[in-house]
């Protein structure tokens, strides 16, 4: 899983871990103590990112409302160092941030480099203001905050100020200083907009929401990311959490075993993924135990369309 063919390092003129030694939260990480990864699995699901050939597992990490901590803290930092091992551990790579998000961006890059993992990891951040200046400004204070390396993905966030940021991405990309640039929202109003960029810009990813209960990307987001050769990042894939209050109390099916689900989170990240145009669904959690449990969706098989419906009728009927 960390062949290169899969996950290339980056290179920049200072690295993630020379530049968090410099940082004010270098004690802090020492004072976590020693930390050690087991080997990734091998039997992950992979997709491709169209614009490159790259793959990567379908599920990812988001870090949005999760991540926002004081780096400093340590009782803080130590469930979310774990987080981040279980997710890695479990061969998850992608980690998706935001300067929207707090501390989040800071505290994924000292804890990617307490871990030792930061040049496995594929990073991705967002920028999220106004002006060219200012968003410059901005992703340069990401790329540092996240380590110091170049980003594998940058995307703007919620639309914001989309032309101008937009021109400015595809200036890095064409420079090499990111390898891929993308768009993101989080509601379905936004469905329409997304698609029509998706079907007119050159960009390498689309990022939304789409779950088993909320299928609005199924009509025409999701066909038209297959069709102009967008990769797919999936937020929301618990609906905020509301999906389990529906089925609070439930027990699985049997059937579900067929598919390896041992549990109601894999069950909603395995119809997400399973869906031929998406690429990585990206589950935030706070919780190590709910980082390998996600994670472990990316095993074994995924249902096909008939399975996919029966899963949605069985949480319709809940």
């Amino acid at each position: 899983m960390t062949d290169d063919n899969h996950f290339p390092g980056r290179h920049g003129s200072m690295s993630r871990r020379a530049f968090l030694q410099l940082s004010a939260g270098a004690g802090v990480l020492a004072a976590l103590g020693p930390t050690a990864l087991r080997a990734a699995p091998t039997t992950l699901n992979l997709r491709e990112i169209p614009a490159s050939g790259q793959r990567i597992p379908v599920i990812g990490l988001g870090t949005a409302r999760t991540f926002d901590v004081d780096p400093g803290n340590i009782d803080a930092m130590q469930p979310l160092e774990r987080v981040l091992q279980n997710f890695y551990d479990g061969g998850g790579r992608l980690v998706d941030s935001s300067p929207m998000y707090g501390r989040a961006e800071t505290v994924v890059g000292r804890l990617a480099e307490r871990l030792n993992i930061a040049d496995d990891l594929f990073m991705a951040t967002k920028v999220w203001t106004r002006g060219k200046d200012a968003g410059i400004a901005q992703m340069e204070a990401s790329r540092e905050r996240m380590g110091g390396g170049h980003l594998d993905l940058l995307q703007v966030h919620n639309l914001v100020d989309l032309q101008t940021q937009l021109d400015t991405l595809k200036a890095w990309r064409d420079e090499g200083r990111v390898r891929y640039i993308g768009v993101t929202h989080y509601t379905v109003s936004s469905h329409e907009r997304l698609t029509r960029i998706v079907e007119r810009e050159p960009i390498d990813f689309v990022q939304f929401n789409y779950n088993i209960a909320t299928r609005h990307a199924e009509e025409r987001l999701l066909p038209a990311a297959a069709h102009n050769g967008v990769a797919t990042l999936i937020n929301e894939p618990f609906e905020r959490g509301s999906l389990f209050g529906r089925v609070k109390g439930e027990s699985l099916p049997e059937w579900t075993g067929e598919l390896g689900i041992e549990s109601w989170a894999q069950l909603f990240l395995k119809f997400i993924v399973s869906h031929p145009a998406v690429t990585c669904a990206i589950p935030a959690t706070s919780d190590p135990e709910h980082a390998a449990d996600n994670i472990g969706a990316a095993n074994g098989p995924l249902p096909d369309a008939d399975q996919r419906e029966r899963m949605a009728s069985l949480v319709r009927s809940l």
